[in-house]
């Protein structure tokens, strides 16, 4: 099982072409990015929550984002997930980016009352960002994330974001 996880991501690293900007809209490399970017996508993590994006990144290294997720199947019960992260930039290049993470979600799974145990989560952890193709971006998190219950796993997240530079 280990050997296929790693498998995996070596040919998923392998696949990140390289690429002249990453989340940055000017030439600017180092401290400063130059100016802010916009970004919308999809998460799904047990830190942040699962749900709709909104990622803003400062002109600085930081980053923040909020998920808001609203599910409604059929024959289930209705799943809502709210969720904060913040990102610290530790390194970056013209297509990928490295950060520390902090998160924390509200989650909801029912129809009169909650069926978690455990529905606040906080996470802390490390996290790359890594240019797809023109403004698609892709996130993989690993965060070690703690349960309102007492659990605390090691646990994945990631998210694809369209930067509008």
């Amino acid at each position: 099982m280990r050997f296929r996880s790693l498998a995996f991501l070596l040919l998923l690293s392998a696949a990140v072409p390289p690429a002249d900007a990453q989340v940055a809209v000017s030439s600017a490399k180092g401290e400063a990015f130059g100016q802010s970017v916009h970004g919308l996508g999809f998460s799904l993590g047990f830190a942040s929550g699962a749900g709709i994006s909104y990622r803003y990144h400062m002109a600085s290294k930081s980053s923040v984002q909020g998920v808001i997720g609203v599910f409604k199947p059929k024959s289930t019960d209705t799943f809502y997930s709210f969720g904060a992260e913040f990102q610290q930039d530790l390194t970056r290049s013209g297509a990928a980016r490295f950060f520390f993470a902090a998160a924390t979600s509200y989650n909801y799974n029912g129809t009169t009352s909650n069926n978690y145990t455990a529905p606040f989560r906080a996470g802390l952890g490390l996290g790359g960002e890594f240019l797809m193709q023109d403004a698609v971006h892709i996130s993989l998190e690993g965060m070690f994330t703690y349960f309102s219950d007492g659990t605390i796993l090691p646990l994945p997240q990631m998210s694809i974001h369209y930067y509008f530079y």
